[in-house]
């Protein structure tokens, strides 16, 4: 199974996921590891360069569909079909990662911070919720734990992506906060442009809040775990520990806008990682 497709896509993204991934058993890591490329290759036919656009995600949505009924036609999709019929992946979640990734083809701005959530909740909330199918857990109220968290790590996403965002003439920061803080669209693109450009102070207020909105979800997911699940929301954790130091460590470099995008080196991933199992596991 360590050659599997999903496997493989998963390798090569270099994803800080795959350290919370190493926790799992075998069966629900290859179940995740299909998941992920799952939305890999979806997301690929709408962010890169000669991607398939909408017939690749009806094509996908075609395979999710055969999936369902045990006929898969690609490697990934027998991968995908095998953790389906193991897990109770509900197939909806599924097709809110294709809608999501569609409203990359056909939307570039976001009205509202509600608009926004639902993009969010769509490409990212409904991987968590898939997730936590594979992970296996007992209160429902995890299932509002994981939305919360997908909803966090896909706005630290977004922070730390202005720049490439803007370059394909995207702006996920809802626009009721551009004008609240008095930021045009032009100053923010400028900004990405021209990383080392003196930024002004409505700019800077501006992403300070949406760097405390992100906090605020991180906070709404650790209070919505229920005690019954933590320990086999373990990789998720792993995954909350990691995009939320993701997210402090964009802070703390003076939120930037443009210039190297923000990342953390293996080895503090991997302590990060280590640093969560106690404190899941046995609260220490």
């Amino acid at each position: 199974m360590t050659g599997s497709v999903g496997a493989r896509i998963t390798r090569r993204s270099k994803t800080s996921f795959s350290y919370a991934f190493r926790v799992l058993p075998a069966a629900k890591r290859h179940a995740l590891y299909a998941l992920y490329a799952f939305c890999r290759v979806v997301d690929d036919c709408v962010d890169e360069a000669g991607g398939e656009g909408e017939p690749g995600l009806r094509r996908w949505l075609e395979e999710v569909d055969r999936c369902y009924a045990g006929r898969p036609e690609t490697e990934l999709g027998r991968e995908l079909a095998q953790a389906v019929s193991r897990y109770p992946v509900p197939r909806g979640c599924l097709e809110d990662i294709v809608a999501g990734c569609r409203m990359d083809l056909v939307t570039r701005r976001y009205a509202s911070f509600a608009d926004l959530r639902l993009y969010c909740e769509r490409v990212a909330s409904a991987v968590g919720v898939a997730s936590i199918e594979i992970f296996g857990y007992r209160d429902p109220g995890t299932r509002a734990y994981a939305v919360e968290l997908g909803v966090a790590l896909q706005l630290t996403n977004i922070l730390r992506d202005i720049a490439p965002d803007a370059a394909r003439d995207r702006i996920y920061l809802p626009l009721e906060d551009l004008a609240r803080f008095g930021v045009t669209e032009a100053e923010l693109l400028r900004a990405a442009q021209e990383p080392g450009s003196p930024r002004p102070a409505p700019l800077a207020a501006l992403l300070a809040f949406q760097a405390e909105r992100a906090r605020t979800h991180y906070a709404s997911a650790a209070a919505r775990l229920p005690s019954s699940d933590r320990r086999s929301m373990l990789a998720a954790e792993i995954m909350h520990t990691v995009y939320r130091a993701l997210l402090e460590e964009w802070i703390r470099r003076g939120l930037p806008v443009g210039g190297p995008r923000v990342a953390l080196g293996r080895p503090r991933k991997a302590w990060l990682a280590l640093r969560a199992i106690p404190r899941v596991c046995w609260g220490v």
